[in-house]
Parts: structure tokens; C-alpha cells; sequence
């Protein structure tokens, strides 16, 4: 097992070496100057051509590449064109408020996605499983935008609840964070029902039963544990996916965090920014799957014994 992962680790270094480079060389091939549009249409070009080489965009592309990557490599992601603060400053105020929507959208999504799918695989073909089974797929394709302005609508400007946008206590993540976990928990309901479903078909499940052991029990502690390990693996994959794309809800609500950062570096052609959190949302990817990897090794003893 440890063998796999550090394979896996390897090839996750691989992964963003790779990555590090296609955005390196995307963001340079396209057309068009970034210091001209930093400076606007009004500058001269004695001051374009002075400020391009101070930022050594003059030099030829492989050393502009081995010299990021050596900044890089040091926690040095440059300073941003538009904000004029240093790109990892940026990056760490702005993680804060995306990791806290994230924890809040996954913590709603795993909460609501399991306890709806559990409930609709033990009462198959009946009533609960219907309504449980429409929740879900009304989250899967309720977009996100719809739902977090839906849920202004009703909590923060008709009910006065919870605060509209913003984020100055931690009640402001809330509407943000059900707006984004929504569609997660859907998703996790319909994995968690079907995986139960295939798993309460088991002889194993018949044995526990024929021996006494309740149904209840016998969901809880032999169905439920081995039906989750697909479901953990998406619940890893998801939340490193909140993490790295809440554009949308983190614009809708006016959250400062990673999302939005991205958003202000694209109209800005803000490239050291663009290129650090395109680097930062893919590392936070990578080590989703790792952590689904673990998790997999964790709840299924085959896989640590080499099975």
C-alpha cells in the first residue's frame, strides 16, 4: 500500500509539473500584451517596453518558465499586475474564505446526501425512496447560481435571517455554503442509495440476518461500511472540487475568496495571479485524490494487505 501511494505521490508531482507548465505557456501564447492592458490604452510605449522589462517579460519563454518555477519551488508566485500585493498573500487571505464555504458546502452535503440515500435504499419502491430519490435529482440539476439566489430570495431578503452577501461573521457562510454543497448532496444521495442497494444484495447480509442481527444493525455496521467506499471516494473528490470552483457562488454572494480571485485575474489578464490560483486549485485537486486514495486503504482492509 505504501508503495502505491508513493507511486501516486509521484505521479501527482508529475501531474503539476505539467500543469505548471500548459498555464505557463497558455497564458503567453495568447494574443495580446498584459502590461499593456494593466497600463491601459494610454500608455506609451517607452513605458510598456521599460515595465515589460522590469517584469522580465522581454526575456525568451524557457528562462521566463525556469524562473518561475524556481520562484515557485520557494513559495514565490509573483506580485500581482492589478493589486499590486504579492500573489501567495493573496492566495492565503482568499484560501481562509474558501476553505470555510467549502467545509460548510460539505459538511450540508455529506450530512443530507447520506441520510436521504441511506433512507432510500432501505425503503426501496415505497414512498420515502420516491421522495428522497426526486431530493436528489432536483440537486444534481438545480444549477448553482439558481439555488443560492433562490435561497436569497427566500432566507435573507423576504425572512431577514441571514445576511444577504458578505462575509463578517460566520453566519454569512451558511446560505452560501447550502447554495453550494446542493448539488453534491444530491449527487452523494444517488451514489450512497445505489452503492447500499448492490451491497444489502451480499450473502453476507443474509448471514448477519439469519443470525439475529436486526436490520438496523445490520445496515449500520456491515452494509452501510462496505457501500461507502465509493461514496468516500467521491466525498474527497467533491470537496477538493468546492474548493477549487466556487466561482459562481463565491461571486454570487460577494465572498473574497479563491474563485472570485480568479475571476478578478482573468478580466485583469493578471498573469502571476491567473497562474497562481490556476496552480493552487490544482494542487488542492491532486490532493483530493490522494486523501480518496488513503481514505479507500483506510475502510477497505484488501486493499491495505495488498489484495
Amino acid at each position: 500500500m505504501l508503495r502505491t501511494l508513493a507511486q501516486r505521490l509521484v505521479q501527482a508531482v508529475i501531474v503539476l509539473a505539467g500543469v505548471m507548465l500548459l498555464i505557463f505557456v497558455m497564458l503567453r501564447i495568447v494574443p495580446g500584451n498584459p502590461v499593456e492592458t494593466m497600463m491601459g490604452e494610454h500608455a506609451s510605449r517607452e513605458t510598456v517596453d521599460r515595465i515589460s522589462a522590469e517584469m522580465g517579460l522581454d526575456q525568451p519563454l524557457h528562462i521566463q518558465f525556469f524562473r518561475y518555477l524556481s520562484s515557485a519551488l520557494r513559495g514565490d508566485f509573483g506580485t500581482s499586475y492589478t493589486l499590486g500585493k504579492p500573489v501567495s498573500q493573496l492566495l492565503r487571505t482568499a484560501f481562509v474564505n474558501t476553505l470555510i464555504l467549502a467545509l460548510f458546502a460539505a459538511f450540508f452535503a455529506w450530512v443530507i446526501g447520506i441520510s436521504c440515500g441511506v433512507l432510500a435504499a432501505v425503503t426501496k419502491n415505497r414512498l420515502p425512496d420516491r421522495i428522497f430519490t426526486g431530493f436528489s435529482l432536483m440537486g444534481i440539476s438545480l444549477p448553482v447560481f439558481m439555488a443560492a439566489m433562490l435561497l436569497q430570495y427566500v432566507f435573507a431578503f423576504r425572512l431577514h435571517w441571514l445576511p444577504i452577501s458578505g462575509a463578517e461573521s460566520w453566519t454569512g457562510f451558511i446560505l452560501p455554503g447550502i447554495a453550494l454543497g446542493w448539488n453534491s448532496a444530491g449527487e452523494i444521495a444517488q451514489m450512497t442509495r445505489v452503492s447500499l442497494l448492490e451491497t444489502l444484495q451480499e450473502d453476507y447480509i443474509d448471514t448477519a440476518l439469519a443470525k439475529g442481527l436486526s436490520p438496523a444493525r445490520t445496515v449500520v455496521r456491515h452494509a452501510l461500511r462496505n457501500a461507502m467506499l465509493p461514496v468516500m471516494t467521491m466525498m474527497a473528490i467533491q470537496l477538493s472540487a468546492l474548493l477549487s470552483g466556487a466561482v459562481i457562488t463565491e461571486t454570487v454572494f460577494s465572498l473574497n475568496g479563491l474563485g472570485r480571485l480568479m475571476v478578478q485575474a482573468i478580466s485583469g489578464r493578471d498573469i502571476p495571479l491567473l497562474q497562481g490560483t490556476a496552480l493552487f486549485a490544482t494542487a488542492i485537486v491532486i490532493l483530493g485524490s490522494l486523501a480518496a486514495d488513503c481514505l479507500y486503504a483506510v475502510l477497505d482492509p484488501r486493499i491495505r494487505k495488498g489484495g
